[in-house]
């Protein structure tokens, strides 16, 4: 099933199931104010929002209407734990040349991973108000998942068992703050503003085939002011989901409702692009010796869309404007 959150008066926002093609939604208030509520007690409220979804995809669903992404916030607006690893190797490695830091010790067998913002995400068409054009703005493609309750120490396969919810994550970065805060041994703090997300959360069984392995293998397609960016495939994680969770999860329980993300979808071959500015740069400096790209400025826009082999985008577009703060 699909399910998204419509802005309202309450922090949480107001939970809707939306039909397999995107077109229509049902309200699922009834069965759980939000998807943060709906969670906590899955297992009790699942099966119905289950059959809703099915009466919503045979048109027999009352008070379906169309769905509107731009009403939309994140679909869960906020939780109590966002981590977010670097599980493609790949990519690693790159920022290791573009940010001159000395390989990380134990990167190829044990995932790395930093606690994040979670109080305060974005939804899919929001406005992105940063600071300041000489932060170093840049976008980060990646996926995630949604977690039930997770014991302490559990294993990377019983940790995949519990993944509830797929999601689509744009998490923001500001490049010219990370070098200090990476080289201070406490992790990322200003250099990580507000993550954003496409509007629709999946459970795994949507994506079939290309829910395995716990990994999500779509293709990642970025647009950068309307001009192809990259579309780099999920499925070269080198680390699964499992063992993210799980590597979360070794000395403590995981809340229901967590979200761990992949960290950005990158791919060894070049021809796939990039899934953030800065992996182009080190990439331009590398095959041409020279940065040619910029990163973002005040008014520019990213669109991030996760489509199948078919080109459909089961989680739906995040279409974002960057803009200057307090405006």
């Amino acid at each position: 099933m699909k399910l998204a959150t419509l802005r309202s008066t309450s922090p949480d926002g107001r939970l809707i199931v939306v039909s397999r093609d995107l077109r229509k939604a049902v309200d699922a208030a009834a069965i759980a104010p939000s998807l943060r509520q709906a969670i906590e007690q899955w297992d009790l409220v699942a099966p119905a929002l289950q059959a809703l979804s099915d009466r919503l995809n045979t048109g027999d669903a009352s008070g379906a209407f169309d769905f509107d992404t731009t009403a939309c916030a994140a679909p869960l607006p906020r939780c109590f734990q966002w981590c977010d690893a670097s599980a493609f190797l790949n990519h690693g490695r790159l920022m290791e040349r573009a940010f001159k830091t000395e390989p990380i010790p134990d990167f190829d067998t044990i995932p790395v991973m930093y606690q994040g913002a979670s109080d305060d995400f974005l939804g899919p068409h929001d406005d992105v108000p940063l600071p300041d054009e000489s932060l170093g703005i840049d976008f980060e493609g990646e996926f995630g998942v949604v977690v039930d309750h997770v014991e302490m120490g559990a294993s990377p396969l019983a940790a995949l068992e519990r993944v509830l919810l797929l999601v689509q994550i744009n998490d923001w970065s500001l490049r010219a703050l990370g070098p200090r805060e990476m080289k201070s041994g406490f992790g990322f703090l200003q250099a990580k503003p507000s993550t954003s997300f496409a509007p629709v959360a999946i459970t795994p069984d949507e994506l079939g085939a290309d829910w395995r392995g716990g990994r999500v293998r779509l293709d990642l397609h970025v647009q950068w002011n309307d001009a192809w960016f990259g579309q780099p495939n999920g499925g070269e994680m080198n680390f699964d989901f499992g063992e993210l969770i799980a590597h979360a999860a070794r000395t403590r329980r995981l809340g229901a409702g967590t979200i761990i993300g992949s960290g950005t979808v990158s791919n060894a071959n070049r021809a796939a692009g990039s899934a953030c500015i800065a992996e182009r740069r080190v990439i331009e400096m590398l095959d041409q010796g020279d940065i040619k790209t910029a990163f973002m400025r005040f008014g520019d826009r990213v669109r991030m869309e996760a489509r199948n082999a078919e080109g459909i985008a089961p989680f739906g577009v995040v279409d974002q404007r960057v803009v200057r703060a307090g405006l």
